[in-house]
């Protein structure tokens, strides 16, 4: 950190590019960032709420939409309010801050799908060692260190971009303090901080990416050998939900970090993460209270108490 007291503070380009455009995006992400808030604060509720949820695969879900809640309030209440100001600076510590959070909660969010894999896994192809497979204890284990290994390593990446000088430009080509745009600012040699970010990358998206394909692999497998077309259909739709929400965060978000050089970046890298900043946070609870039977039902059963509650005050 002494090494890098040159700079003081970061700007953030963010759109500025997009000119008077900006007021629109502010009014469209404004809209989805109050739907997010609102989708995931609802299936928490509803999780907490209704018994027939309490289940591990909920479980999980619950802290997953959780983890999403405190991601995007990491970026975007920062990025509203630089879309509507002209002074757009953060300050050397304030984007450390934020790179570590943003990365803590989504290497959480990685190993937490993972994690929801095996729980498919072991419901489908272990069900009579299930209850003992996925205890309450295992569970809180499981989502115990899926966050603490997250802002583990959030620590690591954090730290080998923030030991780097930086003594020019302080224009960061982002939204937010992200690890490609900040670490072009450098002025030293970055290689070996980056492929270390690089090996990391690997770990917290290829790994649990192939896991969650080997799992998915025994799963299709009993599935296939279920007689009716009925318990297929039906054990296919549990995962279903969980296996769009993968397809589309681990598939934007390998675009970006599965890169060996970050001077191989573009802007075009602020398109797609957009992508798995606010349309996955969105496409969570959108997936998995639309194509889920269970949760419309709990969601029913909730308003409907809610109702009786407040017709007897």
């Amino acid at each position: 950190m002494a090494n890098s007291s040159r700079v003081t503070e970061f700007l953030l380009l963010g759109f500025s590019s997009f000119g008077e455009l900006q007021p629109v995006l502010f009014v469209l992400f404004l809209g989805l960032y109050l739907i997010i808030l609102s989708g995931n604060f609802t299936i928490i509720s509803v999780i907490r709420l209704e018994r027939s949820l309490h289940t591990p695969m909920y479980f999980f879900l619950c802290v997953l939409s959780t983890s999403e809640v405190f991601y995007t309030i990491v970026i975007l209440p920062k990025m509203l309010i630089n879309l509507l100001s002209v002074l757009r600076t953060l300050s050397f510590i304030s984007c450390a801050t934020q790179m570590f959070f943003f990365l803590g909660f989504a290497v959480t969010n990685c190993l937490l799908l993972g994690v929801m894999g095996y729980d498919r896994y072991t419901a489908i192809c272990q069900p009579l060692r299930y209850p003992v497979l996925m205890s309450w204890r295992v569970c809180a284990q499981l989502a115990a260190t899926c966050i603490v290994s997250g802002f583990l390593i959030s620590l690591v990446g954090t730290t080998l971009v923030f030991s780097l000088p930086f003594c020019g430009s302080n224009r960061v080509n982002h939204y937010f303090c992200d690890i490609s745009p900040v670490i072009r600012l450098a002025c030293a040699e970055t290689y070996i901080n980056e492929l270390v970010i690089f090996i990391c990358g690997v770990l917290v998206l290829v790994v649990p990416l192939i896991f969650i394909c080997i799992s998915y692999g025994f799963i299709v497998r009993t599935i296939l050998k279920i007689p009716s077309a009925d318990g297929k259909r039906k054990a296919f739709s549990t995962c279903a939900s969980h296996l769009i929400v993968v397809i589309v965060h681990y598939g934007c978000a390998s675009s970006v970090y599965l890169r060996p050089s970050a001077k191989s970046s573009s802007g075009k890298d602020r398109l797609v993460t957009v992508t798995y900043t606010i349309v996955t946070p969105l496409l969570n609870p959108m997936v998995y209270s639309l194509r889920n039977k269970d949760v419309q039902l709990a969601i029913r059963k909730v308003i409907g108490r809610t109702a009786v509650a407040l017709k007897t005050l």
